[in-house]
């Protein structure tokens, strides 16, 4: 956490959820001068009710009335579109699996949103994220894991430029969650129960296939075994992850046995989808190549030092080194193979808690 200068005024982004709200609470005891700020980032005027904005605001204003701070509102929909939701599209065109959470961050909540509370007067800004900052021998910002590991938010924060760190502090960094509901509920919260937000904004309670087939059209195609027997049909490979069980559509076949199927590849010339069943080789791999890698400090770690990995969110780090690839991108090399890892999701990596930075899987391989 930035250490606390007497009068320093802080800008929170308020969400409307119970993080958000007990960091503002924390700021305030802590002497801070605090206000927050809602960021609409989706228009959500095309008829439905799936994104929770209007709700969200609403709980946003009660918990400010009763901190007696004042909300700011601003929308950010036209940068959310320009530089999150174009990417996503075209990342899904490209039969890859984005995730839009890292460019939320990286270029709305720590960038649109940084520079609008600079223009209020704001000193540093504030966010509900678990994760920390701590300072390096030169008293330089670095990201580090929150305390409560099952709620550690820094894989999606590994994007976020180094001088945002240092305008940003994070509240609920050294709290686990249990605690911030409770110091909710003592505080007579409205939203002290309230259900913790997942998923996209503009998908909401959508089915995801519905969604995106309005922007994306379609390609339906032959579902086969990775012997090359088919099996059935999908409605659009872009809908499909590596590693996915849920909705194929594939039920018993004869003279395999009676296990899950799992997406083993994309065929993307054929317009075909390869499945294989239980842990098959096909699902494991122990190399990655990502295209480029931000390092947060700018420092590139040692290629024979071991560092640890995440390629999803909530996975234990992984073992791994990493050196440059021969086309000049990143290659990453896993003591053990690792399933399901998917072009389009984000290879992050850790020196104990101190995140290092990421990059976009571009490639994997055995």
């Amino acid at each position: 956490m930035t250490s606390n200068t007497s009068g320093s005024k802080v800008i929170v982004g308020m969400s409307g959820g119970v993080d958000s709200s007990v960091s503002a609470r924390l700021l305030l005891d802590q002497g801070y001068q605090v206000e927050g700020l809602f960021m609409k980032n989706w228009d959500e005027d095309d008829g439905t009710e799936y994104c929770t904005a209007i709700q969200d605001l609403e709980d946003a204003s009660r918990v400010c009335d009763k901190l007696d701070i004042e909300l700011h509102t601003a929308n950010f929909a036209a940068e959310y579109w320009d530089n999150v939701f174009e990417y996503f599209l075209e990342e899904y065109r490209a039969l890859r699996t984005p995730n839009p959470d890292v460019l939320c961050n990286s270029e709305i909540k720590f960038k649109v949103f940084l520079e609008y509370a600079e223009a209020l007067g704001g000193d540093h800004i504030a966010t509900g994220h678990y994760t920390r900052i701590q300072r390096d021998t030169e008293g330089n910002a670095q990201l580090h894991k929150g305390l409560d590991t099952q709620k550690d938010q820094s894989y999606f924060l590994h994007a976020v430029s180094q001088s945002a760190f240092e305008k940003t502090i994070f509240p609920l960094g050294d709290i686990e969650k249990p605690k911030v509901r409770e110091i909710a509920r003592n505080n007579q919260f409205d939203n002290s129960a309230k259900k913790d937000s997942t998923g996209i904004c503009f998908i909401g309670e959508r089915r995801f296939r519905d969604f995106l087939k309005t922007y994306i059209p379609a390609q339906p195609g032959d579902i086969e075994t990775i012997e090359g027997l088919r099996v059935g049909r999908h409605e659009g490979l872009m809908y499909y992850t590596f590693g996915q069980r849920q909705g194929l559509g594939v039920g018993g076949v004869a003279n395999h046995p009676d296990e899950p199927w799992y997406v083993a590849a994309k065929e993307v010339d054929r317009n075909v989808l390869v499945i294989a069943q239980g842990e098959h080789p096909s699902l494991f791999n122990s190399k990655l190549e990502c295209e480029d890698f931000y390092f947060i400090d700018g420092k590139i770690p040692d290629q024979n030092e071991i560092l640890g990995c995440k390629t999803r969110y909530r996975q234990a780090d992984q073992n791994c080194s990493i050196e440059r690839s021969s086309d000049g991108g990143w290659l990453i090399a896993f003591e053990q193979p690792q399933r399901a890892m998917t072009p389009g999701q984000y290879a992050v990596l850790y020196r104990g808690s101190h995140c290092l930075g990421g990059g976009v899987i571009n490639r994997v391989s055995s």
